[in-house]
């Protein structure tokens, strides 16, 4: 009986597959559209760098006060989610342009806003794209040791009050990233699922070349241009980091860390039940919200990015529809939450449940 039933699950499987990908692909056909960015996507992309280059400029030009310069640091760091979310993320998967140099380019603006681009691309899209919310593996659900993301991980007294500190663990994550994240998974030979890893030095030296350039415009012009002590720049600093951090850090964890999206404990490396895992392990949020949709890039939308990675999310919005429709005729689950607050509040209610102490701890 349990052969028989995993044989259905399994054919019931290949046929979602089936029919969600002719559909998708025949909204594409049928209407002569690129997979890849639209102008209105090219537009998004002049916004986001014209606003973080544009504050950056304003900050350095020293006409403003304390509270002004501030408050242009905060914008910066809207602006580098911004990149990160709507620029840098479709193009590192490869799904801004079907032209391989321009998403290299555009790639990358992720390093110059503090992180590696080579090294998103082995731990999002190869690991956490294979081995979604699987632990050990996936290691988005490693972000810190202040935080349990997964109820497979190890127990620590302190998770008993994640819920409480998790925006501001959060809000550390790019400051984690410019300063130690890369040079720490460049070193380690083990990675996820990777065993003995080894870098070509070409890509150290574009790491460490561009960490340089990073750090020569966020914090060597600044300093040297603009007259602050040095508590009152390294404040301003931070708050474009936290800024960044907390914006980046939140979004990314409603996609998987929430009530209804499962922790599997084996990996699975393609195929249909790997689509329909998919399914299980990512959660959509506020997909009505124009606005929201628009500032991170269709990331709401995660279940048509992990079914769809190589299609931009200038897209989402419309496959999405397609999928959730396909999902119900065949009777698989279609994860999402109605609203931003919505979502946060599942997530919340998830790191409570995973930082209670585990029986027989």
């Amino acid at each position: 009986m349990d052969m028989l039933a995993a044989a259905s699950t399994e054919r019931d499987a290949v046929r979602f597959v089936n029919d969600v990908k002719d559909r998708v692909g025949a909204y594409f056909t049928g209407r002569d559209l690129s997979r890849n960015a639209s102008r209105a996507m090219v537009a998004k992309t002049a916004v986001m760098l014209g606003v973080t280059v544009g504050a950056y400029g304003l900050l350095l030009s020293g006409i403003f006060g304390l509270w002004g310069m501030l408050l242009l640091a905060a914008v910066i760091g809207v602006g580098i989610a911004g990149i990160g979310f709507c620029v840098a993320h479709d193009a590192l998967h490869g799904a801004y342009s079907e032209d391989h140099r321009i998403n290299r380019l555009l790639g990358y603006t992720f390093d110059l806003c503090g992180a590696n681009g080579y090294m998103w691309k082995i731990t999002h899209n190869a690991i956490h794209h294979t081995h979604t919310n699987v632990h050990g593996l996936d290691e988005d659900l490693t972000v810190s040791p202040l935080l349990r993301l997964s109820p497979h991980a190890a127990w620590q007294p302190i998770h008993r009050f994640q819920h409480i500190y998790a925006l501001f663990a959060y809000s550390l994550s790019t400051l984690f990233w410019v300063l130690a994240k890369d040079y720490k998974y460049f070193a380690q030979r083990d990675l996820g699922p990777y065993r003995n890893l080894k870098h070509k030095p070409g890509e150290w030296a574009a790491m460490f070349g561009l960490k340089g350039l990073y750090y020569l415009w966020s914090i060597v012009i600044p300093y040297l241009v603009l007259d602050l002590a040095w508590w009152q720049f390294a404040i301003g600093w931070l708050v474009m980091h936290l800024t960044a951090g907390a914006i980046l850090g939140v979004v990314f964890q409603l996609a998987h860390v929430v009530e209804e999206t499962e922790h599997p404990t084996t990996p699975i490396s393609g195929g249909a039940e790997w689509m329909v895992r998919q399914m299980e392990t990512t959660s959509n949020f506020d997909c009505a919200n124009g606005a929201l949709s628009w500032f991170v890039g269709g990331l709401n939308f995660q279940i048509e990015h992990h079914l769809f990675p190589r299609i931009c999310s200038v897209h989402y919005p419309a496959i999405s529809r397609i999928v959730k429709t396909t999902a119900y005729e065949h009777g698989f689950a279609y994860n999402e939450h109605p609203t931003f607050m919505a979502a946060v509040g599942s997530h919340l209610r998830t790191l409570e449940r995973l930082g209670a102490r585990p029986l027989g701890v």
